[in-house]
């Protein structure tokens, strides 16, 4: 092929260029992520029942949709959590693979089945079924400047926001942090008493006289004889104003007297429900956060919703804006914009590098032509497999850059060997190298390609991210050998000029390194023959080497991805059980003072009676946005999480978690480690919480983990009231109208709605807040009995404090705990999951792990590790045999492996980093560089034995001839990963991950492999051959009597 294209460079020229068109064509189009999309799917059901208990949420409705869940097709797990706010939430997370719409639809129609079992109230709010992500994309901020209150705010969101925030193409779930319009009916207990009126009359009147009305035409059809006119009728059924409200008859007396709703109730305009407050800096807002749908691009999304959001704008009313205080799409460009600028870098790097070697313009620019041309091939290659531009398909190619311009560093390299000492033309010298290089490049391409192969087996979260850089790497370099082949060699053979005497006569800098190399070969090549005489010490060594290594991965701590430093933070507020929202509010204004006063922080939006763990007036959770990491002056979100931990120490209620996010946020809602406390032996919430505490004590004690806190609200008092049934039968109170009372009253009923502006809204009943906030007010309410008269509540009930839970969280239909935390500084994760489980066999029996999130993905990527490397090593041993038709050769080849796993240990051990995903995919990397490395020595080193000369001689002559090219290939790589190294600002840890191995797995591989595998060549080769000739020799003589 290569001789085809040397003699036809122009249609090498035109097979580039219709690369570079489709490159160019399919790189607008590509779309831009952080992570592709990594998180299996999963679809969350949420469903209210208002006043419901915890306990009671989980028996009449999660028990129910459990059960349902349990046969759903590719179902991975589910995890359940009730609180005291009456909501009910479900996740459902799928396999890695299945059709988000599918499971979703699979779900919605298995819950039709339960619907009719459910309690009238979850019916009348609705099952809610989404499938979005349960980490936020963004948080919308609506602020006012002229007097427009939360409840105003809230409704405007409701009517004109949130919907259209629905209908933007990735937007999985919109969640409102305020609320839209309600009437609302507050009623006076007293009142009622005094008017002998029950709650039960006061919701059965608004649900008669607040109905629509069809009244039809009047001489509508069929019509008599001669009816000329058809003229409709309306009816005003539905009630639209407080006043009109306020007139609903409760009772007509005889004298034509009538007991009014304004009797009884104030009735107003006012909030469907007051579960959360919105605080931006510290000024109170409306807000809503917005979730992705599975598979939706971050940074396409986030425009997608900036734009829609611009264009609301414009009919906002006067006074009323719109901010966006937290939105995790900028760190994704600027994560791609930092990988970018390296990818340059590293570029820049390799070519200089390559001047510095080939000394000439001319020979610097062929590499410098095909390096782009290979990766514009690889981005049209992406677009049609579906793949984006993220951080691992560009630290693929960032890797890649410096393995794209060895193979046409190879192809120049010997071209300009065989001008320079055989006087060939550069056509002759061209179609000449590519005869002896053509089996080199392509053994090498092979190897490079095959060693990635098992990556794409992986499985989980974990085999997303393998075959982001499998792709990358492999069809980069796939392109790179193409390119080697056809237009490397027509670029040789048009673009390079004979060498004549005068470009023997090198001056200044280049005939100093030119001669300093000469010295280095000469030195090099008298080192390899000493070797060469003492085989066995070298194998003592190398045996001595890969014990390192393999005690180097057995010591080495685990993890799963590096925490990176995302541009924000989040604090988790919560507060004892009693405490009210104005008290957790005042905790938050300490914690915004705190923010406030920190340079480095641009925004704080602040949500009450909300948290990531669960809902409650004692719960609030903020997100605290830094400034540009070019403006914080050094600060770091690390930093400012321990200064928020220390300023909010002292805090004298409740407990504060400033947290850094996951490593990517749809696996979870913090970094560190999730794990969920199963109650397998069905001992009860007591037990359980009693299980938690010891393993909090325990985990207190531990050297290795730190911050470990239960991920949950605490239990707390509650009042158990105890309704005396007989006592109640006898008094003539019907047992509906105790639940009547106590759930209008206490909780609050939902009895219908209502048209307002052009919008049905809600109807709630519930009595005045002056009325509910003591025991006492409960006690002394009265129910009407069967009789007529009035009976108080504290007659037929009695009130039991006692302890309960105020949530309650099931994990694949177990009583479970949330368990957070983190490992110590100088641990590993994996170190401090290790811990943890080893503190639950402590626990009594009955108690197991369950491991969710990022942690569960962490543990699925070390148990398929020590797998996948294995089988890239074979994969490659195998693919050397089958193309040398040799098995000394390969053998000969992959002894060297261990030699570039050494060095990489080294690296991250020296730098006290992790054995994480990108330390792993860097070691699969290596296996296939360090081949690389060898098969330059030992091809031609076959070759020249194969010629006649001995395997010492040609061993010798092979490494003598291959130094430069190995020096300048390896050199130029090993630059060009310093920038990930070395990396400051966005995404650096996770550049450090994977840089810091390949670095030391490269320089390794290079300066061991360049003197052990000639010694591995003539004691492998040399060993095979005495073994052929062994069996030549047997054959021989068994046939001696047969002759």
């Amino acid at each position: 092929m290569s001789q085809f294209f040397i003699r036809r460079p122009i249609f090498a020229w035109v097979v580039a260029i219709f690369i570079v068109l489709f490159g160019l064509i399919a790189l607008p189009n590509l779309p831009i992520a952080r992570y592709p999309s990594v998180a299996p799917p999963s679809v969350s059901i949420s469903a209210v029942y208002p006043g419901a208990s915890p306990q009671t949420m989980n028996d009449a409705v999660v028990s129910l949709i459990e059960r349902e869940l349990s046969g759903v097709k590719n179902l991975l797990y589910f995890e359940s959590s009730t609180d005291t706010s009456g909501s009910a939430s479900v996740s459902a997370t799928f396999k890695p693979g299945t059709n988000p719409e599918m499971a979703q639809v699979d779900v919605q129609n298995r819950l039709k089945a339960i619907e009719p079992r459910l309690p009238q109230a979850v019916r009348q709010n609705g099952l809610s079924v989404e499938s979005a992500s349960s980490s936020f994309l963004m948080i919308i901020s609506l602020n006012s400047t002229r007097g427009h209150n939360e409840e105003e705010l809230g409704d405007y969101l409701a009517r004109n926001v949130v919907e259209e925030l629905r209908r933007v193409p990735g937007v999985g779930r919109v969640q409102l942090f305020g609320a839209e319009r309600a009437m609302r009916v507050w009623v006076d207990p007293a009142k009622l008493v005094a008017h002998n009126i029950s709650m039960g009359d006061v919701t059965n009147a608004i649900a008669q006289q607040n109905v629509q009305i069809a009244p039809g035409r009047v001489g509508d059809t069929p019509s008599v004889s001669g009816q000329m006119v058809t003229t409709p009728l309306t009816v005003q059924g539905q009630l639209r104003t407080p006043q009109e409200f306020a007139a609903v008859v409760l009772r007509a007396e005889r004298d034509g007297s009538t007991v009014t709703l304004g009797d009884v109730a104030r009735v107003e305009l006012g909030a469907r429900d007051y579960t959360f407050k919105a605080r931006e800096n510290g000024k109170n807002t409306s807000g809503a956060s917005i979730a992705m749908s599975p598979g939706a691009n971050a940074v396409k999304t986030a425009a997608a919703i900036r734009a829609r959001m611009d264009e609301l704008a414009k009919a906002m009313p006067t006074g009323m804006e719109y901010t966006i205080p937290f939105d995790t799409a900028p760190f994704v460009k600027v994560s791609i914009e930092k990988v970018v600028s390296t990818l340059v870098e590293a570029m820049v790097l390799v070519f200089l590098v390559m001047y510095l070697f080939l000394q000439k313009v001319r020979y610097t620019l062929i590499p410098a032509i095909v390096a782009p041309i290979a990766l514009l091939g690889t981005f049209a290659v992406m677009a049609v497999a579906g793949y984006s531009i993220n951080v691992l398909t560009m630290f693929g190619m960032v890797l890649a850059i410096g393995i794209i311009v060895d193979d046409a560093i190879v192809v120049v390299e010997a071209v300009e060997r065989l001008m320079a000492t055989e006087k060939l033309s550069p056509r002759e010298a061209t179609s000449r190298a590519m005869r002896e290089i053509s089996g080199a490049v392509i053994g090498i391409t092979v190897v490079l390609t095959a060693v990635f192969i098992p990556m794409a087996l992986a499985s989980g979260s974990v085999g997303v991210i393998y075959r982001q850089f499998t792709v990358a790497m492999a069809v980069s370099i796939l392109f790179s050998a193409f390119l080697a082949l056809t237009l490397t060699p027509a670029l040789c053979a048009t673009l390079l000029r004979p060498i004549s005497e005068e470009d023997h006569k090198k001056k200044g800098f280049f005939a100093w390194f030119d001669r300093k190399f000469d010295s280095l070969t000469a030195s090099y090549t008298a080192r390899t023959t000493s070797l060469l005489k003492r085989g066995g010490r070298v194998m003592a060594v190398y045996a001595a080497l890969v014990s390192c290594v393999v005690a180097g991965f057995i010591l080495l701590p685990s993890s799963f991805l590096p925490e990176e430093d995302q541009g924000y933070f989040m604090t988790s507020f919560q507060l004892p059980s009693d405490a009210t929202m104005e008290r957790t509010l005042d905790v938050i204004r300490q914690y915004e003072k705190h923010v406030a006063s920190r340079p480095g922080v641009d925004v704080n939006q602040s949500l009450i009676g909300f948290s990531f763990s669960g809902s409650g007036p004692n719960a609030g959770l903020a997100f605290t946005m830094l400034k540009d990491w070019k403006d914080r002056n050094g600060a770091t979100a690390a930093h400012e999480v321990e200064l928020a931990q220390a300023a909010m120490a002292s805090a004298r209620e409740g407990m504060i978690m400033s947290v850094m996010p996951p490593a990517i946020e749809e696996l979870g809602n913090s970094s560190g480690f999730s794990l969920r406390l199963q109650d397998r032996g069905n001992k009860g919430i007591a037990a359980l919480q009693a299980a938690q505490d010891q393993l909090l004590a325990l985990a207190a004690k531990s050297k290795l983990l730190t911050g470990v806190y239960p991920e949950g609200l605490p239990p707390g008092s509650s009042i158990r009231l105890e309704i005396d049934r007989r006592k109640a039968e006898a008094l003539g109170v019907p047992f509906s109208a105790v639940s009547d009372m106590l759930a209008s009253a206490t909780g609050s009923t939902y009895v219908n709605d209502f048209p307002n502006a052009g919008r049905m809204q809600q109807v709630i009943v519930q009595a005045d807040a002056s009325a509910r906030m003591q025991l006492d007010d409960v006690l002394t309410m009265r129910i009407r009995n069967n009789a007529g008269g009035m009976v108080a509540m504290g007659e037929i009930v009695r009130p039991v404090w006692e302890q309960t839970p105020l949530q309650l969280v099931r994990y694949d239909g177990y009583l479970a705990a949330r368990i957070s935390g983190g490992p110590a500084e100088g641990v590993s994760s994996g170190a401090a999951m290790d811990e943890m489980e080893r503190l639950v066999k402590q626990l009594p029996q009955g108690y197991a792990v369950a491991w969710t999130g990022q942690s569960l993905q962490e543990k699925a990527s070390a148990a398929q590790a020590p797998m996948l490397m294995a089988l890239s090593m074979l994969v490659v041993f195998l693919v050397l045999a089958a193309l040398y038709e040799s098995w000394s050769i390969p053998l000969s080849v992959m002894l060297v492996v261990p030699l570039g796993l050494f060095g990489a240990l080294a690296a991250v051990i020296l730098r006290e980093m992790p054995n994480d995903v990108f330390f792993k995919v860097g070691m699969i990397t290596i296996i296939g560089l360090s081949a690389k490395n060898a098969i330059l020595i030992v091809e031609y080193a076959k070759q020249l034995h194969a010629e006649g000369k001995g395997l010492v001689e040609a061993a010798i002559e092979a490494a003598r001839l291959r130094l430069r090219p190995i020096l300048m290939t390896s050199l130029a790589f090993t630059l060009g990963v310093v920038p990930l190294m070395i990396a400051t600002g966005a995404s650096a840890e996770t550049q450090h991950a994977i840089g810091t191995g390949v670095f030391g797995g490269m320089v390794a591989a290079t300066v061991f492999a360049i003197f052990f595998v000639p010694v591995f060549f003539v004691l492998v080769v040399g060993g095979a051959e005495r073994l052929g000739r062994m069996r030549l020799g047997k054959g021989a003589e068994r046939c001696t009597p047969c002759e």
